[in-house]
């Protein structure tokens, strides 16, 4: 979703959640109409009732399941396993860039109503684990009860 740096850079036209910093951080470096872009692109792209996708679906090398032995499961996890303790970081940015904070708030509680409502009473009670599958239903995966998921 970010501008690239010219010919001959070798542009990774990706999208992955890296860019969220961009926004969410106390002094965001984007302009102000980039950063609702980039908000926009993540919520359409990246945005699960979990967390944020590693990668975005319509990727080749998205990966929808953290699955199978160790290198399999290290292959996909930054190939489109979804992180929940992006979502601080993704909370932070939308309301940056909200025109309306309240109406955003309630948009993103309800996406994350699996999360809070479900999650904690289905793989370690009360916790929220590592990741999740990229693709629904975003089996939980990865230890079952992560300290930096439930931090943010």
């Amino acid at each position: 979703c970010g501008p690239g740096c010219g010919p001959g850079c070798g542009l990774d036209a990706s999208v992955r959640p890296n860019q969220i910093f961009a926004v969410s951080l106390p002094y965001p470096i984007l302009a102000e109409d980039f950063q609702a872009q980039v908000v926009e692109c993540v919520r359409n792209k990246l945005l699960t009732p979990y967390g944020l996708r590693t990668l975005a679906p319509d990727d080749a090398a998205y990966c929808g399941r953290y699955a199978g032995g160790p290198a399999e499961r290290d292959g996909a996890y930054h190939q489109g396993t979804v992180w929940p303790w992006l979502l601080g970081h993704y909370g932070d940015a939308l309301l940056r860039t909200a025109w309306d904070v309240e109406g955003a708030v309630q948009g993103l509680l309800e996406t994350l109503t699996p999360l809070y409502c479900d999650h904690l009473t289905d793989a370690g009670l009360g916790s929220i684990s590592e990741v999740f599958d990229g693709s629904p239903p975003y089996a939980p995966n990865g230890c079952i009860a992560q300290a930096w998921s439930v931090a943010e």
